[in-house]
């Protein structure tokens, strides 16, 4: 069942390597850490929500707003063979009413914040080369925390087997129900184009927006940052894992 329906747009998301064991209580169960050339990621990602409606309906006021999350990358074993997907360890929107829904009804780790997003043309200056080309700049705030990605006006693929395809082809999320039940659902979208990232400049307290043993990524340089375009999306709620 198609449960809500939306577009996801201008993912700016900072990928940092981390100590898979600091995930494992967050891992839900029947589901297991998922590795990319040996290794684990947190990604910091903040994106734009728009056109949202909830089983086919438009919510006055909740359709377009920002959201900005952490999450990490699990698989797990179906009947079919491995499914691989997102946990979140906490989701971050501007409207009260979204987290409520989201937590008492789907159980999702949603909080309420003061948010702001904006996006500015650029010029993009090569040091080797005569003149400029166009750009953007993407900024998301959330708090007295920030994400500002600067990208090139380019659209190119996602390269089979690369960093990029791990991190924007999980399309499944997984939700801890209880000790011993996995809330499962499907997102579906068309592979996505990213833009080529000039910089970036990330000013966040993780270790007060998500707990001491993630502080250090505070000082802890990504291994990688991309600026996905994204696209419509559908989310299907499956049965429990």
């Amino acid at each position: 069942m198609t449960f809500l329906t939306a577009e996801w747009r201008n993912l700016a998301m900072a990928n940092y390597a981390i100590d898979p064991k600091l995930l494992q209580d967050f891992v839900p169960y029947n589901t297991e850490l998922d590795f990319f050339e040996g290794r684990c990621y947190v990604s910091l990602i903040g994106f734009m929500f728009l056109k949202t409606k909830l089983l086919g309906v438009p919510i006055p006021f909740h359709q377009n707003f920002e959201e900005v999350n952490l999450r990490f990358y699990v698989r797990y074993k179906s009947s079919e063979g491995w499914r691989r997907g997102a946990v979140f360890i906490k989701e971050i929107v501007p409207r009260f009413m979204i987290s409520l829904v989201a937590n008492t009804v789907y159980r999702e780790p949603y909080v309420t914040m003061q948010m702001s997003h904006s996006v500015k043309n650029m010029e993009v200056r090569h040091p080797d080369t005569i003149g400029t080309e166009g750009g953007k700049l993407y900024d998301y705030t959330w708090g007295n925390n920030r994400m500002s990605v600067e990208v090139e006006n380019k659209s190119l693929s996602i390269a089979e087997g690369s960093e990029e395809e791990f991190i924007t082809e999980h399309y499944y999320g997984y939700t801890r129900w209880n000790e011993t039940k996995t809330k499962e659902y499907e997102v579906k979208h068309p592979r996505w184009l990213i833009n080529p990232v000039i910089k970036y400049d990330i000013a966040c307290d993780f270790g007060g927006l998500y707990g001491e043993r993630f502080a250090f990524l505070k000082n802890e340089k990504p291994h990688s940052v991309l600026l996905a375009e994204g696209s419509p999306i559908s989310v299907m709620m499956n049965v429990k894992a």
